[in-house]
Formats: structure tokens, C-alpha cells, sequence
């Protein structure tokens, strides 16, 4: 066993992993136990491990439509995954850049960052329906460490931008850090061709066209229409227009906006998931603590792996994720993503 916050000594069978039991589990089993006994001692206090089966990722169809392409470099050596669980949100968020090789691998001195949580509601952060503000708060002080620019934090709010900004917590936790908190504004929407088969031209915050380096932080959460609302469902917080519209063909929608905006890292804040009556929440019986961060540059896997192991969700059922693995935006077979896991004191 490796030193606290360290890496653990690999055990890489080819298919199956040795952990928390003497008995051989598959990979996939693994993963999930992990999620699904958190906060029980799932994974050893301190400890961490890799799964790095180094299968290859599909061939990817022309990105004719990624018209804003923020992704880093892959890097065999890395995870394209994370999970940290832990007690103290802040601490997950410096443990997962950690873990996927640090936050310069992201964030170049100067760069212009654009962070987008979920601000979408007007809740408090014990209703689990915003981002949490400590994880928005401690992304906003990384990327400020690392030479950042400008960090901004925006979202294009459902309920009334400036309660939810403010009742979430998220405006005053990421000023303190630094950030430009900036609320939409009528004035700032273009009119841009987002190149998809059912998304063309539609208004998109400005703050969005403007980035060297875009962060996607949602909250996992129930969501009524399409089972779940993770990292894909949280690009709709960069439109304006009559969102609603989308919802006749909110697969493809959702897929669209993903091969238009594709984002340098991503960040699914699972400490508190909602897990029935999403997306606003309200009643905190529907809220699970977790206590956990998952992260990472496929999109397509962590929103397979998150919906799978806190509601059960096969990524067959969701149809935006059979499309965005069709588009080439990532892997849905999650198991087979070169992951780390992580859990701290």
C-alpha cells in the first residue's frame, strides 16, 4: 500500500481486479462497488488505485460539427477518468487534478478559463440542484494558481439569475476566489451556427465563444426527460432562446450542443445527488450524501459511469450517449477507460 494521497501497487489482470475482497470481481463490478458503498470504507482511507486496461478508443467520425474545441492532449500515462471520495469537497477537486496529471496540463498562463456549474436553480446547495460552491470555488483557485488570465463562472439560469446565483452559493464562493461571476444578460447572446442535425442557429452566451480553456462542472442529478442530467444535459446553460423547444428532440439536442462545445476537463460533482424529482429538487429526502468528485476528459464516460452506478442506468437506455459515442465524443463502455480511484481521510 502506497503512502496516504499516493498511488497503490497495480494489480493489472486483464479483465478482472483484485480489490476489497479475496475474491476476483470484473472491472466493471469494481467500479461501480465503489460508488455504490461510498462512504462505507468502500475503498481502503488514503489509498489509491489505478485501472488501466489500455484499450484502444474507438475511431472517431469527423468532428465536422465541434465548431469550439477546448480538449488537451491525451496521454497514455494518464487516466481519462477519476474518482475521489473524501469529506471535504475542496480537497476532492486538488486531488482529481492530481491525479490527471496537475492543472498545467489544462490551464496555460494567461488563458482565458470559463468554468460552467449548474446555476441553473433557485436552491440552496443542500437541495443538490447547483453545483456545490466549494467545488466551483476551488476549480476558480486552481485555475487562478496555475496563471489563468481570467477564470469566469456563468451560467444561463432557468429560475431567476441573480436568487440563484446568489442562493446557491456559487456567486460568493467563487468571487472570493477570484472569479468574474457574470449573470446573462439579453445583450450578450450571438447568433451562431452550431452546425447540428437538429441545433443550427441558436443563441449562445458570449462568455462561452470567448474561451481559451472551458471547464464543464455539473451536479449529478435526476432529471425527468432523459433519466439523468450530467455533464451533457449541462451544456443547455449556454443558450438562451426558448430552451424548451429542444425538448421535442432532446437526444440529439443534447448531442449537438456536446460536439459543439467540447470542453478541456470535466468535473461532475457527485458530494450531494439528487436522485429523484430532478432537476429543481426541493425536498432533502431526495438527496443522497456521497461525498464524491468524478473527473476526467471523456464525457461520454463519465456520464455513462454516473448514471449507472447511482441510479442503475445501462448507457443503452440512454440515448444521447448512444449517439455521442456514434458521433465519436468518447466510450460509453466506461470499464474499459483507463480510471484511477481515489479516497482520502
Amino acid at each position: 500500500m502506497a503512502s496516504r494521497g499516493g498511488s497503490e501497487e497495480q494489480d493489472n489482470t486483464r479483465g478482472t481486479v483484485k480489490n476489497m475482497s479475496d475474491t476476483h470481481i470484473t472491472r466493471r463490478e469494481a467500479m461501480l462497488q465503489i460508488l455504490r458503498v461510498a462512504g462505507a470504507g468502500a475503498v481502503t482511507a488514503g489509498a489509491a488505485f489505478w485501472l488501466a486496461e489500455r484499450s484502444t478508443r474507438p475511431v472517431a467520425t469527423a468532428a465536422a460539427y465541434a465548431k469550439r474545441d477546448h480538449t488537451v492532449p491525451a496521454s497514455v500515462a494518464l487516466p481519462q477518468m477519476v474518482v475521489v471520495q473524501g469529506d471535504d469537497p475542496r480537497a476532492l477537486v486538488r486531488q482529481a487534478f492530481v491525479d490527471l496529471g496537475g492543472i498545467s496540463r489544462f490551464i496555460a498562463r494567461n488563458d482565458v478559463v470559463v468554468l460552467k456549474p449548474n446555476i441553473a436553480w433557485d436552491r440552496t446547495p443542500e437541495q443538490a440542484a447547483n453545483t456545490n460552491p466549494d467545488i466551483v470555488a476551488e476549480v476558480v483557485r486552481q485555475c487562478r494558481q496555475a496563471g489563468a488570465g481570467r477564470v469566469v463562472v456563468t451560467d444561463v439560469s432557468c429560475n431567476e439569475a441573480e436568487r440563484c446565483f446568489r442562493r446557491s452559493g456559487i456567486q460568493a464562493a467563487a468571487s472570493v476566489e477570484g472569479a468574474e461571476v457574470i449573470l446573462p444578460d439579453p445583450a450578450r447572446f450571438r447568433e451562431v451556427d452550431l452546425g447540428g442535425v437538429v441545433l443550427q442557429s441558436w443563441p449562445v452566451f458570449e462568455p462561452f465563444l470567448e474561451a481559451d480553456k472551458l471547464i464543464n462542472i455539473p451536479i449529478a442529478k435526476h432529471h425527468g426527460l432523459t433519466g439523468v442530467t450530467l455533464g451533457f444535459k449541462n451544456w443547455y446553460g449556454i443558450l438562451g432562446g426558448q430552451r424548451n423547444r429542444l425538448h421535442q428532440q432532446i437526444h440529439q439536442s443534447l448531442v449537438d450542443l456536446a460536439a459543439f462545445m467540447l470542453p478541456s476537463l470535466t468535473l461532475i460533482d457527485c458530494y450531494r445527488v439528487l436522485l429523484r424529482n430532478g432537476p429543481t429538487g426541493g425536498n432533502p429526502e431526495d438527496v443522497a450524501l456521497k461525498k464524491t468528485l468524478i473527473a476526467g476528459t471523456d464525457p461520454v464516460a463519465l456520464d455513462a459511469y454516473a448514471a449507472k452506478a447511482f441510479w442503475n442506468l445501462e448507457s443503452d437506455s440512454l440515448l444521447w450517449l448512444k449517439l455521442a459515442e456514434e458521433r465519436g465524443l468518447g466510450r460509453s463502455d466506461f470499464e474499459n477507460v483507463p480510471a484511477k480511484f481515489t479516497r482520502l481521510d
